[in-house]
């Protein structure tokens, strides 16, 4: 007999009710839960190994995200008619939901754990991303799988100077700020998103909205996990300790140590410095050692480096490069590099490097992004790659892995900010190669892609800069400190990894992955502000090199028009079978895209050469154009007849210049006054609306002449007799 299912049920701040249920579907799995909102259904489910494999030395946790097209009553559009490996969307929502989790299992915890969230029943209004989180930690929640503390997710977003939770898909259209926030009871763990310009009290106040959010959600998740009486979580085998071992690393290695962090300048020093050390360690240990000694000792290397450098910078606070704790590492930028992409820019800061490009494209080339919901187009791509000798390794390569997805994602809503409307024709491609990496690549792809739009001429008002901030604490001292522009070590070895991006005037981007527990508010706005300064320090660097974006795109740049018709000219635009259309291509030389945008519509003209642009473009606005009386137009003569000429005035429209309307001279004949092919400039003077004759006049353009004055008649003298 089957079990009953098990629900409990929370509402919204704007009164929607969410429910959580389990006991009904996957029953095998070690926890499975489903959430719904309106008509959106996730399922989520969590899977452990009981046992660590042998030589298990990382916690291996999966999480993957993934929309059934079902679920929107949608078959997908690939050529199996199947869901595949997953977008680039569903990735990001993944890392949403890892970076939350991760935190919460016990750092010994080296079993395999693989969490599934799948979007089940779509609702168009209901975001499924905001509810992805609470449903992954609902189901550890009822699940024997030792994790520390629960956890969940929202999103929140000001819309109309209003700060709302969960907001629906048309709110979400209309907003100037957007962030998806998770957090415990207690502590806020990650944070991610997007404004226009926002100030950093705003993302503050959004914090504070979202943790308020999160702990009611939380607590329908502790009243789900009693109702189904979880109250003890599985033993599980933690790693083998040796204290003995343990403090043999620590006396061989701890002042040693000090010294290296102190002294090297560089991450290769360090590294090799490092290196030869770790082999002294275990040279000492004796040719006799077991490898599972050795390995042990490898990681109580590693431990107590990690300790060693936080409490110099705690104790000294010194840099492993010998910076202050706000200062940023040397800029170096330039533009205009390379001499074939339509923009370009080399941006280094320290160790870190980008080569971005940028490229203008016609809509032709604007990117499909697909989820089970929508299906929109992109007209501003960002591509991130990180090569693997960017960091001295050497490393097969597969493709863009999630973690350059995540920071592609980071780069493009943070310039998507400054980005002009959708009335700017081009569709716009950034490439970031990072050519070094030691500290924030992704932050430095957001300052070269910046600059490399401005030197495409992209009409880009105001650059974009950002800076990564690290956090370092003791908790048995209470001491901190804030990190301003984190090296990869530093990153490594800190408690919080906080990008934040924007202009002079406030933040367009954000992400924050927090490692540790209670980070009060108040070291949040310190964070910020020193955040806020270092931004505006590479943003001075950024003006200096590159004051404006170019006020016209480089002459190599295929141009780009658009044009606004009204919607019943489209049809004339393309012609019958689209012949029209074809032949302004075929003349012109250009690529002309046409799309119905609710009442008129969009004509995108796409060319390699000026003069092709222009012609197609007064082509076009003659077809659309509605003649009329009084306008003067450049006509052809298309015919000659003994009565007058006929003319083309406008593309397709054609009127009869009479002979009495060609000159004020009276002509008696049309031979040799024109020849087919003629330009002839003409006056706009009649439309006959019953028949839609066009009458047409030359002379009406020229001056009139004046009329020859009769010379007066003298009069005779009186008397006299008249002349002859």
């Amino acid at each position: 007999m089957l079990s009953q299912p098990i629900q409990v049920s929370f509402k919204l701040p704007n009164g929607e009710e969410i429910f959580i249920e389990t006991g009904k579907l996957a029953r095998q799995a070690d926890g499975a839960v489903t959430v719904r909102q309106g008509n959106t259904i996730i399922l989520a489910t969590v899977v452990a190994n009981k046992e660590p494999k042998d030589g298990q030395s990382f916690f291996p946790l999966t999480v993957d995200y993934q929309e059934k097209f079902a679920s929107a009553g949608r078959i997908p559009g690939s050529f199996f008619k199947r869901e595949g490996r997953l977008s680039d969307y569903e990735v990001l929502i993944s890392r949403l939901i890892d970076r939350a989790l991760r935190p919460l299992f016990p750092e010994d915890y080296l079993c395999d754990v693989q969490v599934l969230v799948t979007l089940i029943s779509s609702d168009k209004e209901v975001m499924p991303d905001a509810l992805a989180c609470l449903a992954a930690s609902a189901a550890l929640a009822v699940s024997d799988i030792p994790v520390k503390e629960i956890i969940s997710e929202v999103r929140v977003a000001r819309v109309d100077g209003n700060l709302v939770v969960n907001p629906s898909r048309t709110q979400l259209a209309n907003a100037d700020m957007d962030f998806i926030i998770g957090a415990t009871e207690k502590n806020l763990m990650m944070v991610e998103g997007e404004s226009q310009e926002c100030s950093e009290e705003d993302l503050v106040q959004a914090l504070q909205v979202a943790h308020d959010a999160i702990r009611v959600q939380i607590k329908a998740q502790q009243e789900l996990r009693d109702k189904k009486g979880i109250t003890a979580k599985r033993d599980y085998t933690k790693p083998a300790q040796d204290e003995e071992l343990k403090k043999k690393v620590e006396d061989f290695c701890k002042d040693k140590m000090y010294q290296i962090s102190k002294s090297a300048s560089s991450k290769d020093q360090r590294g090799e410095a490092f290196g030869i050390l770790k082999d002294e360690l275990i040279t000492s240990l004796g040719e006799e050692v077991e490898d599972k000694t050795k390995s042990l000792a490898k990681k109580y290397f590693d431990d107590l480096q990690w300790e060693v450098v936080r409490n110099m910078i705690l104790d000294d606070r010194i840099r492993l490069d010998g910076r202050q704790l706000d200062q940023v590492r040397p800029l170096a930028m330039e533009t205009d590099i390379l001499p074939t992409p339509h923009g370009s820019a080399l941006f280094t800061r320290g160790e870190t490097q980008s080569l971005t490009t940028v490229t203008l494209g016609t809509p032709l080339d604007e990117l499909l992004i697909e989820s089970a919901a929508s299906s929109d187009y992109s007209k501003f791509i960002l591509h991130y790659n990180f090569p693997p000798f960017s960091t001295g390794e050497v490393k097969p390569m597969r493709g863009p892995g999630r973690r350059e997805v995540g920071h592609g994602n980071l780069a493009m809503r943070s310039l998507k900010q400054m980005m002009p409307g959708n009335d700017y024709a081009y569709t716009v491609r950034i490439v970031s190669d990072i050519l070094e990496s030691n500290g924030s690549s992704s932050m430095a792809t957001v300052c070269a892609g910046s600059l490399a739009l401005m030197d495409a001429g992209v009409p880009f008002p105001k650059h974009v800069s950002g800076v990564a901030m690290g956090l370092i604490t003791r908790s048995s001292d209470n001491k901190y400190a804030i990190l301003t522009d984190i090296l990869g070590d530093e990153d490594h070895l800190g408690d919080m990894d906080f990008k934040v991006t924007g202009t002079k005037e406030g933040i367009c981007g954000v992400q924050m992955d927090i490692k540790i527990d209670g980070l009060s508010m108040e070291v949040m706005r310190e964070a910020l502000e020193q955040a806020r300064k270092g931004r505006l320090h590479i943003l001075d660097a950024m003006y200096e090199c590159v004051p404006a974006a170019r006020p016209e795109v480089k002459p190599h740049t295929p141009r780009m028009e658009k044009l606004i018709i009204d919607k019943e000219f489209i049809g004339a635009v393309i012609g019958p079978q689209g012949k029209v259309i074809q032949e302004i291509q075929r003349e012109t030389g250009t690529t002309i895209n046409i799309e119905e945008v609710g009442n008129y519509g969009e004509v995108s003209i796409f060319s390699p050469a000026k003069e092709g642009l222009e012609k197609a473009l007064a082509w076009v606005k003659g077809l659309v154009a509605v003649p009329e009386v009084g306008a003067v137009y450049e006509a052809t003569v298309k015919g000659i007849k003994e009565f007058g000429a006929f003319v083309e005035f406008l593309p397709k429209k054609e009127g009869l210049l009479h002979i009495s309307e060609i000159s004020w001279k009276r002509l008696e004949t049309m031979d040799g006054v024109f020849k087919e092919g003629d330009k002839v400039k003409v006056k706009l003077i009649g439309i006959d609306h019953k028949t839609g004759k066009f009458k047409l006049s030359r002379k009406a353009l020229m001056p009139r002449p004046e009329k020859p004055q009769s010379q007066p008649t003298e009069r005779p003298a009186e008397g006299a007799a008249p002349t002859e």
